[in-house]
């Protein structure tokens, strides 16, 4: 039994470790939750709260996430006035990319 409950502790832990976000993937993500989770699901379960907003977890299927650099960057407008336009600095274009990967 303590043999099984250490190799359960030890499974915890590396699981625990791979899970964690790089300081990149967390700035992203709070950025992303400060910014867009008002409208958009950016976790991997949520629905978005508004429902024509996409959840950033789909993005990967539209579009090449890596691709979404230079918008983020010149500023995301769309055909609705309630998505305020964006522009952000290149390392939080890093970030935000770094983390919407995670949601692959």
């Amino acid at each position: 039994m303590r043999y099984f409950l250490g190799c359960l502790a030890a499974t915890l832990v590396m699981t625990g470790s791979a899970l964690a976000l790089t300081p990149a993937q967390q700035r992203g993500k709070t950025f992303v939750v400060n910014n867009c989770s008002r409208c958009h699901a950016v976790d991997k379960v949520s629905p978005s709260p508004l429902k024509i907003a996409p959840p950033f977890r789909d993005l990967h299927k539209k579009y090449p996430v890596d691709t979404l650099q230079e918008a983020l960057a010149e500023g995301i407008s769309t055909g609705h006035p309630t998505m305020p336009e964006f522009r952000l600095e290149p390392d939080q274009v890093n970030d935000v990319i770094s983390y919407l990967k995670t949601l692959e």
